[in-house]
């Protein structure tokens, strides 16, 4: 399943890039892009577990950048 989701606060492209090399490491992720101009992140990963992925996802993004958050 491909999801998009809006981003609050991504306030690094370099940081972006650190989210999804971290992102793609959960398990059940397929790909993962973060746009840092658009505040937007996309996601291809497994329906069952979106839920539990999203979780990850963002503890993933505020261990890089502690406000950022993705809106879910």
């Amino acid at each position: 399943m491909r999801k998009t989701y809006q981003m609050e606060d991504l306030d690094c492209a370099v940081c972006a890039a650190k989210m999804e090399d971290a992102i793609r490491k959960i398990d059940g992720v397929e790909s993962v892009s973060i746009n840092y101009i658009m505040q937007q992140m996309t996601i291809e990963a497994d329906e069952s577990r979106l839920a539990g992925i999203m979780k990850q996802a963002s503890k993933a993004c505020r261990k890089i950048e502690r406000n950022c958050r993705i809106i879910m």
